[in-house]
């Protein structure tokens, strides 16, 4: 069905065996219709805002700093006077979604799972201080460089901002201290279950009696808006504890520039893969010891002594690619590949050897890489096997797809290297069994019928925007090369489907690694 038979086979085997293919075939793509307005194309838009690096980097700080000064500016000196503390908060998290102090969120009531209820509880901190404070003692001078790279990149971000150099030298040492007595007042949860306290049902009323320096009506409607919102509106706390040292914290602290200074902070951390790089870079190396060093010190720690199961597989039986496993220096074949249309138990072997036949053999031959680079084949007459290799090269840079040659080779003398292999394979099989079952509608002798296997299992829908993030990214070549290359290097196939010379499919000069 995917055959189309007013191509000639000599002139392009790929639309000849796959002509009919996307006609008949549904495509995972969406339907193309107007979304001007939707949330789909909020999605587009946001993501190519994102992806335009050259423009951010353009625009450099000047739009978070504009940002900043809307929610009460930096606030790095005691110079000037910031916002309201609550007003700066219900900006940040309605607005930005940023919760510095407490996490808000919606989702099935502890009470009755059936019952959506907003629910409240301590924020994820950046450093977890609580976690560091309970690490073994052989891995403290972790730790300490934690505290110092994070210091040094609460100082970077006032810099990059516009902080004064010769601003109050202590003022982010106080902003790690403020921190680190938010976590203090954080219950555990293992304490929470033993004092069986893991939530408390209440109203924004009596949170707001027990936890006072938050407007938590005001913050609670920027977050919900424009849902309608009362004081007698139920809740669910997970950490009540916190919530009221939080507020205690807060009350001590509030006169100060501290708690702001935080807050900015945490907005910048939340705002930082949309920043320039400067951002990016400080962002990255804090990154490098808080989930680099660290944590994998604490993974060790943790897990060392767990068991792992040799036998274990690493991809979904229901797969269709194989791979190679170092682990077990074996190539794995998933079963999802033993199906239609790679092969079947009924199909004639012609079909099979082409499909999944080729698809092993190509797998095979990637245990040879080393042969190809320079120096991995001592006994290789080097001259020539360079030879054949600028030959692929060159050969698939004709093609038309802008194929870099190189970066593509090893996967295009996989493809070529394996239908010569396969076919060999089924002639040795032929010889042992005389005898294939004859097809007689499908109009094609069995040798014909091995190649076109071949290419129909290269059948497939492939868009132009993901062709042209492939040919940067992909070490195979696009699907339609993976036919034209293997073929037009294999004299068989000329044979069989009796191609003229000087067809595309039958050009003089043929390349052979294998």
């Amino acid at each position: 069905n995917s055959r189309n038979d007013s191509v000639d086979p000599c002139e392009d085997f790929y639309k000849y065996a796959c002509g009919s293919w996307e006609g008949k075939h549904s495509s995972t793509e969406a339907p193309n219709f107007e979304i001007r307005g939707s949330a789909k194309e909020k999605a587009i838009q946001f993501y190519r805002s994102c992806m335009d690096t050259q423009r951010i980097e353009s625009q450099g700080n000047q739009l978070l700093k504009d940002l900043i000064n809307q929610v009460g500016g930096w606030n790095i000196t005691d110079i000037g006077k910031a916002k309201d503390f609550n007003e700066t908060l219900q900006i940040l998290m309605g607005r930005y979604n940023t919760f510095p102090f407490f996490r808000v969120y919606v989702g099935p009531s502890p009470s009755d799972p059936k019952t959506n209820v907003i629910q409240i509880d301590h924020p994820e901190f950046e450093i977890d201080l609580l976690l560091v404070m309970s690490l073994p003692v052989v891995i403290c001078s972790y730790v300490l460089q934690v505290l110092r790279v994070y210091l040094s990149y609460l100082e970077k971000l006032g810099d990059l901002l516009g902080g004064p150099q010769d601003g109050p030298p202590h003022s982010f040492s106080l902003t790690l201290s403020f921190i680190s007595n938010l976590q203090r007042v954080v219950t555990p949860l293992q304490e929470r279950r033993q004092r069986g306290m893991l939530f408390f049902r209440t109203t924004i009323r009596e949170l707001q009696e027990k936890a006072p320096a938050i407007d938590w009506l005001s913050c609670l409607q920027a977050v919900f808006h424009p849902m309608p919102m009362n004081l007698s509106q139920p809740i669910t706390v997970h950490d009540m504890d916190y919530l009221r040292g939080m507020s205690q914290i807060i009350e001590e602290w509030h006169k100060g520039r501290v708690p702001h200074i935080y807050m900015i902070v945490c907005l910048v951390g939340n705002l930082s893969p949309a920043l320039d790089s400067r951002f990016q870079d400080a962002r990255q190396e804090l990154s490098k010891i808080l989930y680099g060093k660290m944590e994998s010190e604490v993974v060790i720690s943790t897990f060392s002594h767990f068991s792992f199961s040799t036998s274990s597989w690493q991809v979904a039986p229901w797969a269709v690619h194989s791979y190679y496993s170092i682990r077990h220096h074996m190539v794995v074949f998933p079963a999802g590949m033993f199906r239609s249309p790679f092969f079947h138990v009924k199909f004639p072997s012609a079909v099979n050897f082409g499909a999944i036949g080729v698809f092993m053999a190509h797998e095979l031959l990637h245990a040879f890489y080393d042969y190809m680079r320079p120096g991995g084949c001592p006994t290789c007459n080097s001259s020539v096997l360079q030879k054949s290799i600028d030959c692929l090269v060159e050969q698939y840079e004709s093609f038309g797809f802008k194929v870099n040659g190189t970066s593509t080779l090893l996967e295009n003398t996989a493809d070529t290297g394996g239908l010569a292999i396969a076919y060999q394979a089924y002639k040795n099989w032929m010889k042992k069994h005389k005898q294939e079952e004859h097809l007689p509608k499908i109009g094609l002798s069995h040798d014909q019928l091995f190649y076109f296997s071949f290419a129909h299992a290269m059948c497939g829908h492939q868009d132009p925007e993901d062709l042209q993030s492939s040919l940067d990214t992909d070490p195979h070549s696009p699907l339609p090369l993976r036919v034209y290359g293997p073929v037009s290097n294999n004299q068989d196939f000329v044979k069989h489907f009796h191609c003229p010379r000087r067809s595309p499919m039958n050009p003089d000069s043929k390349c052979h690694i294998w």
